[in-house]
Order: structure tokens, then C-alpha cells, then sequence
């Protein structure tokens, strides 16, 4: 008999905002394919009887090779296993979720996804910046800080984004912070927008760094900004109040 796939966003960090579906099936899973991204919290709550098979990615080096947890979650759903596929976020929001879910589907493979809550939004939320906000932003847009390295040229219309009026989330952006922002103002965006980076977001040891986008990549550069970060542009930035103690993370003990 064959097994089931079940891919699964852990969301931001911590358990507090781990979906119920998303932790019975933890529970209940014979081998769990993980990342790095859900957080040491998430992963102490695997269980000891489950196979623990480490995908996670440090510095650009790969545990495993995208092809290669796929044929692994093919290989063992063949033996019968139930298996999940644990993934920071949401795992259809820059999580490679899609392309997993056609090689499982293309083996015949029963998967199902379940949702969790992405850090595009939350992050921002916890240091009370809102993406959205009936004043400053009646729109946003995700955008990936690091696209495929083998596609010819970007998917991303710097001219469209330069001129929209709404927030810009960025995910995985950190490295390429100060080439986002010059392709922003080369297209016409106010080099004084502000711009925030938050670090760790949902952790205890979270962190925010603003500047204007014209030099919010020197600004991180000094702070010794590192990833995991969510990168928040335009107006609503504005409503970040560092000085607020109850901006507190909430995903985490």
C-alpha cells in the first residue's frame, strides 16, 4: 500500500502559530523531511519514533539536492510510509512547495497540502508594521530576494514595482538588499521610502533595522544584518514604533 505526503507550513516560528492540522500531523507522521526555517521549538516537537531526515540549507550548501528529497519522500511514500514534508511559512510561498507536489503527483504519489501562516505577513504584524493599511498601502506585493541563479533573466518588473503606490515584502532578500534597492530608485522610486528588515522575526532575539531605501543597504551592511529577514517597503513602515514594549514575539514560548 502506498503512503501519503503531506506537505506542511510550520509558519513563522514557535508553536503558538503552528496550525493544529499542521501539529497532529507531526504527531503522527513515520519519517519527517525538514528544514531549518520552522525553528528549534517546532523541531523538538518531532517524535523520537519518526525517521528525522535533515534537508535544511546552510550558507548556499544543500544537506540534500532539491531532486534528491523528492525521489527520498517518493521512495519511502512507496514503502507505505505517511510522511511530512515540514517547511517554514507556507510551503507554496517560496517553498518549493508546487514543484514537490507535481514530482509526487507525476509518482502516483496521494499528497496534501496544508497552509501555514507565511512571515511575509506575520513578521511584519508582530512589530506592528501592517502591510496594508487604509492610509498608506491599499496593496502588497511578495516578492522572492533570490530568484532561481539558472533562469536567464528576472521575472521581477522593477519598473512595475517602482511605480506601484503599495507595500513591497521581501523574502530571502538580505544578501541582495542594496542591488533591490538601486533597481528600485533607478526606476523611479523615492529613494527616501522607508525600509524595514527584520530579523528572526517570531524569536526572542528578534531584531529591526530601518533606513530610507537609498541606504538601507549600507545601514545593514553595518548593522551585520543576517538572514533569516523580512524586508518591508513603503509608507506603512512608518507605524514601526521601537519603542513600544508590547511588540513583543508571540510565536514562540
Amino acid at each position: 500500500m502506498t503512503g501519503k505526503v503531506y506537505l506542511v507550513g510550520s509558519g513563522p516560528g514557535g508553536t503558538g502559530l503552528l496550525t493544529q492540522r499542521a501539529a497532529d500531523l507531526i504527531e503522527k507522521a513515520d519519517v519527517v523531511f525538514y528544514d531549518q526555517l520552522p525553528g528549534e521549538e517546532i523541531l523538538a516537537t518531532l517524535p523520537e519514533r519518526a525517521e528525522k531526515i535533515d534537508c535544511g540549507k546552510f550558507g548556499g550548501k544543500h544537506t540534500l539536492e532539491q531532486h534528491e528529497i523528492e525521489n527520498e519522500m517518493v521512495a519511502r511514500a512507496k514503502q507505505g510510509k505517511t510522511i511530512v514534508r515540514l517547511k517554514g511559512g507556507d510551503p507554496f510561498l517560496f517553498g518549493r512547495g508546487g514543484e514537490e507536489l507535481e514530482t509526487l503527483r507525476e509518482a502516483g504519489i496521494e499528497v496534501e497540502m496544508v497552509p501555514g501562516v507565511t512571515s511575509a505577513l506575520a513578521v511584519p504584524a508582530s512589530v506592528g508594521i501592517p502591510v496594508t493599511h487604509r492610509k498608506y498601502a491599499s496593496q502588497v506585493t511578495i516578492l522572492t530576494g533570490h530568484e532561481d541563479p539558472t533562469k536567464a533573466a528576472s521575472a521581477l518588473d522593477w519598473k512595475l514595482l517602482a511605480r506601484g503606490r503599495g507595500t513591497i515584502v521581501i523574502l530571502m532578500g538580505v544578501a541582495n538588499l542594496p542591488g533591490i534597492a538601486e533597481a528600485l530608485i533607478a526606476n523611479g522610486k523615492d529613494a527616501q521610502t522607508p525600509v524595514a528588515v527584520i530579523e528572526r522575526g517570531l524569536r526572542k532575539d528578534r531584531r529591526v533595522t530601518t533606513g530610507p531605501l537609498a541606504r538601507i543597504g549600507a545601514i545593514a551592511a553595518q548593522a551585520g544584518v543576517k538572514p533569516p529577514a523580512v524586508i518591508v517597503i513603503g509608507d506603512v513602515v512608518r507605524l514601526y514604533d521601537k519603542n513600544r514594549p508590547d511588540l513583543i514575539p508571540y510565536g514562540g514560548k
